[in-house]
């Protein structure tokens, strides 16, 4: 057996005893001199960092990413230029609403967030397991977000706070429909797909601009869990999700990706019936075809689950030369919020933190403040710009292409009478697809989500339902009558619907 090597403190002063504190007498009181003592309790009161607001519980791993199909005629990025060529990443995945401690076989959605370590610095893809979101204007996302946390009186979680908000915002519909379906609770995260959800864009050296979507879909297959399932699941583990990812990785059975993109010319933005840049939107695959251009493995476990995982840090600020933006709202918006919330939990230099720290040459002006462990300043002369001294310079060459705006006004547009918004359409597609066992399922599971809340706010999104089709409504409502809802009663051989509030 090897000899160990001798405990030190932080700063590196060796330790004679590690057993017993510093008292007067053997049974008085401590002193304050045992300056071993403080620095060991100070340090564990300091050993949790502000968790995530939204996805605190999550898992992830290291891995690669392959292409497969050069993409230089649509951008000039590093990443996707040279068929063959491998880029090592490191993915997270993540529930959306439970708190740290949360089971992971919970009925939410995943986060799939993405971080590829180029030779032109680290590009971050932060999505979800679906391709919509609940909402398309930012300034709804603390809204929402609140109703899946707890009710600041009962300190519950609040079905009605989240029904309520849902049957007022008919934009949620989309999302809300693939939540309470099969997908809605994958057995794992190696059983599910990942999607960028936004729009982004990709440049080319020629100037040239394209909307883009980014789809990774499961080469293992999807599996699901039903409700009854899932709570069976949480009473024999809450990490049901961890234990996957870990041992499959463990055992080298290495869960792939493959890696689609939808490409749209920049002015078919400006003639498709839909909003492109609406985050409860999807492109039909008639119209812009998935297009196969990589693989996405992972193969490696962290090695200390805190220091990669929990201090992994995520922006869509953080893009290539060849990758941009779109007019996408809520993409706009998060372009700031992560990394804010990135420099308030983890410090102002998060991106000096290992896993976060790109694999290429970093140069910039960013000096003082928390987190900044730069050991030594080659040039301590060119701490401004412009200077005379030999400081980093911008490089013109890589000036993206301009953004086109459809107008110059203005305004708090209404996000909910915009042209081309129906909130009906792709949820009529989507439920259209389901068998009659999805469709059975999907009622079923709204129907428990709705236990306990109010039935005006149920006949609220009963609304919406019946909007999509009269099936979905009508199967909601006999699921409520089946699972014993006190306002859904059977009576003479129908289910009750007196304050329904319309009459389609």
């Amino acid at each position: 057996m090897s000899k160990c090597p001798y405990h030190t403190t932080t700063a590196g002063s060796p330790v004679a005893d590690n057993q017993n504190s510093v008292t007067v007498g053997q049974r008085g009181p401590l002193l304050m001199q045992d300056w071993q003592l403080i620095e060991k309790l100070a340090h564990q009161n300091r050993e949790r960092i502000p968790e995530r607001t939204v996805h605190a519980k999550g898992w992830g791993a290291f891995g690669t990413f392959t292409l497969t199909k050069d993409l230089s005629e649509y951008t000039r990025a590093e990443v996707f230029n040279g068929e063959g060529k491998q880029t090592k990443m490191l993915a997270r995945f993540s529930t959306v609403a439970g708190e740290h401690g949360a089971a992971d076989a919970e009925r939410d959605v995943r986060g799939f967030a993405l971080k590829f370590y180029t030779a032109e610095g680290n590009w971050d893809l932060v999505g979800n397991n679906t391709p919509v979101f609940f909402l398309r204007d930012p300034l709804k996302f603390p809204d929402f977000i609140h109703t899946q946390k707890r009710h600041p009186r009962t300190n519950l979680r609040s079905p009605t706070a989240m029904w309520d908000y849902w049957s007022q915002s008919p934009e949620s519909l989309h999302q809300v429909t693939i939540l309470m379906s099969d997908r809605g609770l994958p057995t794992d995260v190696r059983h599910m797909n990942g999607y960028g959800s936004h729009t982004f864009s990709f440049w080319n050296k020629k100037g040239e601009r394209f909307w883009v979507k980014f789809h990774f879909k499961t080469q293992q297959g999807h599996r699901y869990w039903t409700n009854p399932e899932g709570q069976q699941k949480v009473g024999e583990s809450r990490e049901t999700t961890q234990e996957d990812l870990y041992y499959s990785i463990e055992k080298g059975d290495f869960p792939k990706w493959t890696v689609q993109v939808q490409i749209m010319p920049e002015l078919d933005a400006e003639k498709t019936s839909y909003n492109p840049f609406d985050l409860t939107k999807v492109w039909p695959h008639s119209e812009y075809p998935p297009i196969e251009i990589g693989v996405l493995e992972l193969n490696k476990n962290p090695e200390n689950y805190f220091a990669q995982i929990e201090q992994a840090a995520f922006s869509p600020s953080n893009v290539l030369p060849g990758i941009g933006f779109s007019p996408d709202r809520v993409l706009q918006a998060r372009i700031f919020s992560y990394a804010d919330a990135h420099r308030y939990r983890l410090g102002t230099h998060y991106e000096n933190i290992p896993v976060n720290r790109p694999q290429c040459p970093v140069h910039h002006y960013h000096k003082d403040g928390p987190m900044n462990v730069q050991e030594h300043f080659p040039n301590p002369d060119a701490y401004y710009e412009p200077n005379s001294f030999g400081g980093p310079i911008a490089n013109p060459e890589l000036k993206e292409p301009p953004l086109r705006l459809d107008s110059n006004i203005v305004d708090r547009f209404d996000h909910r009478q915009d042209e081309g918004n129906n909130d009906y359409i792709q949820v009529t597609a989507l439920f259209n697809l389901f068998d009659e066992g999805e469709k059975s399922r999907l009622f079923s599971n709204i129907s428990d989500a709705m236990q306990g809340v109010p039935k005006e706010i149920i006949e609220k999104q009963l609304v919406h339902f019946g909007r999509v089709h009269p099936d979905y409504e009508a199967g909601v409502r006999q699921a409520l009558h089946a699972s014993g809802h006190s306002s859904y009663q059977q009576q003479d051989g129908h289910i009750e619907e007196q304050n329904s509030g319309h009459s389609e």
